[in-house]
């Protein structure tokens, strides 16, 4: 395969080698669909899964490269491991093996091979697998058994009862229509056919293929569960609530209802399944044999945590196909559409011994446990973690014996459990220490300097930062940029090892929720003790626990959303919103040096924060966001999430709001909006433009509105000059004239960065070189252009432009000479 990219530009080589794939999977159109063919590109919404046309699969090609290790377009056509001319080696028994499962003619083996690795060989073993991993060797068998012998269009038992499973679930049929569909099916078919004949039958030949479930009955109220030694009981030992629902005198209906239900997904078998396919063997070793370097981070086994646990095990840190998990959940509203309130919680289980770019994939976060609504389950989440809590302790304390397809040989696989990751309500859930009050800090725990607001009647943790700086900075001493006349002398609080963490939970004589009388003895203690603690975890079951450096994250995109919401409603002053009102400011007089924003005792009136917009930038904030574009992936469109009468973003996502703060805030939040200062920048970015490219040809200009992307929004000096479409150079690729589809430019109030970056770059429907954006433009069906050619032919422009100006090298960003 030829290499992608040089020096950061799309090689020549590449584009020639995507034409000549093109053009070999348009010679097969038994395997296209239609017009379109597989898109092999590396983006996991692609990866030879989806259909998409010519010109989109050249983009995609350009842009992500090939699926990884695809080096035989089997799914195009290609005959799968052909031996080249100058290699005589004689194929093994491993690569027949492997071209017979590979052919896309049988859609059911395809999937199988999706299931347990394209490399996969029942033939070349040493060791005899264990019954779960025979069990999927003996579904490749059932999908070579066809239905009858001899069928017209070769299906197989297996492919003709997964297309029945597809129609049911599609249709929506009950399973004694399912039942009669297999009967009749079984009379029209000879009589020598294997048809399954029942519902029961198909699922039970089907069951290899799934993972295997837990239906576990809960108590109604979150109390229990009937798992384990409970398993037989008929109402709850705590609530006494029934475990069924009532027969109704007219109901015949035997068998018992559950009033509710969870679901626990084991954990072992898709372990173990990860070491059966060879597609992802030899990846979980990854974390054991790749390259490091000291002081530089690359995954989590470059961590302190992680090198503290193999110092703490060495036997377990021996063996590297040991796995690392991590832990993380979130409650969502599945109907917040209706209106209706319901909470579910997932539980999701994520191995660490995959390297980066696979162990943050979706196909490697496993679902673990659903937990039930409608209510936030809260503390009473250790309950439902129960069956994982047990499959963990198994798994660290005797291992399960799995097979190794990469070394052919059996082990026995132990995991542990690193650390959870959750955002800070989930965080209390989680741990035990409550996150509300003044104790809701949990590095500080008892030594919190939190108050209560007079005014506002809320917990405030301002400027209780200042203890964790160095002893001699000058901010301990400052009196005015902080709480008004105070200093802080005192060090940051010390850092407690989960050792001493559990013998004080002991010491309090917490219990876990499972027990009896939990909840009046856990609510009972903070009120004696003030501590911030609510129950003992039933993580502290696990037996490393206690040793592990780090416990619990926090996920940064949650706390980033909350703190964008605060922020930018603050800044628009949305009414009910905003922080900055009356009590604040009442509050700020009191706490704080900042007397400009204190009540003007002549009109009574609070002044206008030098941080709130006024109603003209507003409107061309809005405006800008509404109208925004950015590349497939990178956020969603931002524009439905914006109200332009009440000036205010609703429906924002996490990943958003942390785009917006990373990348669009330095535009849409630096200067003095309220003093019309971007009104008079807008217009000088305008002459800059005009007087810099006076006379230009900018008819040839490529199609598509600006895009965003990861660099964008950096800050050089203002007077950096700028570059528009109009010096982009006709060529036969280029796109037809006029087809431009571009921001309109803002006006009224706005920073001096939007003004800037509308004006000089996205009016042009190309970026500002003011701002410092990378050009990305998407090719249409006529244009094959790609990006890297355009800004190799931009880059030459822009250094003829600085000679012309008389602007030095030297002079131009950093950032800027990099890319150009």
């Amino acid at each position: 395969m030829n290499v992608r990219l040089r020096d950061g530009f799309l090689t020549d080589e590449f584009e020639v080698g995507i034409e000549e794939f093109v053009d070999f999977a348009q010679r097969h159109p038994e395997l296209m669909d239609g017009t379109k063919i597989r898109c092999p590109c590396n983006d996991r919404k692609c990866q030879n899964q989806s259909f998409q046309e010519l010109d989109i699969v050249r983009f995609h090609l350009a842009k992500n490269g090939f699926v990884r290790d695809y080096y035989v377009w089997y799914k195009h056509g290609e005959p799968v491991l052909q031996q080249t001319s100058n290699q005589n080696v004689p194929r093994s028994v491993e690569s027949d093996v492997a071209i017979e499962y590979a052919q896309p003619n049988n859609a059911c083996q395809a999937m199988l091979m999706d299931v347990i690795g394209p490399s996969f060989n029942p033939n070349v073993i040493e060791d005899i697998p264990n019954l779960a991993t025979q069990e999927l060797y003996e579904m490749l068998k059932a999908s070579k058994q066809e239905v009858w012998p001899g069928n017209p269009y070769g299906h197989s038992k297996l492919s003709a009862v997964a297309r029945l499973l597809n129609l049911k679930a599609k249709h929506h049929f009950s399973e004694r229509c399912f039942d009669d569909i297999c009967q009749f099916l079984s009379e029209l078919l000879p009589e020598n056919n294997v048809m399954t004949d029942s519902f029961y039958s198909t699922k039970k030949l089907m069951q290899g293929l799934g993972l295997p479930v837990e239906k576990i009955h809960c108590c109604i109220n979150g109390c229990m569960i009937y798992w384990g030694e409970d398993s037989e009981l008929i109402s709850c030992k705590f609530c006494n609530h029934p475990r069924y629902k009532r027969h109704h005198a007219s109901n015949r209906q035997k068998t018992n209802v559950p009033h509710k239900n969870m679901y626990y997904f084991p954990l072992t078998p898709r372990l173990q399944r990860l070491y059966a396919s060879k597609a992802t063997a030899n990846d979980m070793r990854w974390h054991k044999e790749h390259n490091t370097e000291e002081g530089v981070m690359r995954h989590c086994s470059d961590s302190p945590a992680w090198k503290h646990f193999d110092q703490i095990y060495p036997s377990f840190a021996v063996e590297s196909r040991n796995v690392r998990l991590g832990l993380c959940t979130y409650g969502f509203q599945p109907f917040g559409q209706t209106g209706q309130q319901y909470s579910s919680w997932p539980v999701i289980v994520t191995p660490y011994n995959l390297p980066p770019y696979m162990c943050m994939k979706d196909e490697y976060m496993f679902l673990s446990i659903i937990v039930p609504g409608p209510r936030n389950p809260k503390e009473k989440l250790d309950v439902f973690l129960q069956p994982l809590i047990a499959e963990l302790k198994h798994l660290w304390e005797v291992g399960v014996k799995t097979y190794d397809v990469s070394s052919k040989k059996n082990f026995q696989m132990r995991a542990t459990l690193m650390w959870t990751i959750s955002d800070f309500p989930a965080y209390s859930m989680l741990s035990g220490w409550s996150t509300a009050g003044k104790l809701a800090c949990p590095y500080c725990m008892e030594n919190s300097d939190a108050f209560s607001l007079s005014k506002g009647g809320k917990i405030s943790w301002f400027d209780n930062h200042r203890k964790f700086l160095p002893m001699e900075h000058p901010f301990r001493r400052n009196k005015k940029a902080f709480r008004k006349g105070q200093t802080v002398l005192k060090g940051a609080p010390p850092i407690r090892s989960g050792v001493e963490i559990l013998e004080l939970i002991e010491n309090y004589g917490f219990k876990k929720v499972t027990e009896i009388d939990a909840d009046k003895i856990n609510a009972q203690i903070p009120k004696n003790c003030h501590c911030g603690w609510k129950k003992r975890s039933i993580f502290w079951d696990l037996p490393y626990w206690k040793t592990n450096l780090i416990r619990h994250n926090l996920d940064a995109m949650h706390i980033e959303k909350n703190f964008f919401d605060n922020i930018f409603n603050t800044i628009m002053n949305v009414e009910g919103k905003t922080k900055d009102n009356a009590k604040s400011r009442e509050d700020l007089k009191e706490f704080c040096s900042r007397p400009e924003l204190h009540r003007n005792e002549t009109t009574n009136k609070f002044p206008k924060a030098c941080y709130s917009l006024e109603k003209d930038a507003k409107e061309a904030l809005c405006k800008w966001l509404k109208e925004l574009r950015f590349p497939n992936g990178y956020a969603s469109n931002m524009g439905r999430c914006v109200d332009m009468k009440k000036h205010k973003l609703f429906g924002m996502k996490s990943h958003d709001c942390h785009r917006y703060l990373r990348k669009l805030k330095n535009n849409c939040m630096r200067g003095n909006h309220s003093s019309g200062r971007g009104s008079q920048s807008l217009g000088r970015g305008r002459g800059r433009i005009q007087q810099f490219f006076s006379g230009n040809n900018t008819t040839n200009v490529l199609p598509h509105s600006p895009i965003c992307t990861e660099d964008t929004f950096a800050s050089p000096p203002p007077d950096t000059p700028v570059l528009s479409a109009g010096d982009i150079p006709s060529s036969s690729h280029s796109a037809p004239a006029g087809n431009v589809s571009s921001i309109p430019p803002i006006s009224g109030g706005t920073s001096d960065a939007i003004a800037a970056s509308t004006t000089a770059g996205f009016s042009q429907s190309m970026p500002s070189m003011e701002t410092n954006d990378k050009i990305f433009i998407r090719p249409t069906l006529d244009n094959k252009q790609f990006i890297p050619s355009a800004s190799r032919r931009i880059g030459k422009i822009f250094k003829e432009k600085l000679v012309e100006e008389g602007i030095k090298w030297s002079k131009v960003p950093s950032n800027m000479k990099e890319y150009y």
